[in-house]
């Protein structure tokens, strides 16, 4: 059974994301910018994972990370 996430959850993610890429502040942004646009449901959730991924691209962990927020 899947545990339920939390607003905590994100925020840590979202923190992980900013650390990761604290010295190229525009993929952090970029991400923020991906998840409005998917808010907004201009964009479907295969979108999001492809954008995602493309974003994030050779690290495994926030990849990962994004995982669990992501419906079944």
């Amino acid at each position: 059974m899947m545990r339920e996430l939390r607003v905590e959850d994100a925020l840590m993610y979202l923190d992980q994301v900013k650390m990761e890429f604290g010295d190229r502040p525009h993929i952090y942004n970029e991400f923020l910018d991906i998840m409005k646009t998917f808010k907004s449901q201009a964009i479907d959730t295969p979108g999001v994972i492809r954008r995602v991924a493309s974003l994030f691209h050779g690290n495994r962990r926030l990849v990962l990370g994004f995982n669990t927020f992501l419906p079944e």
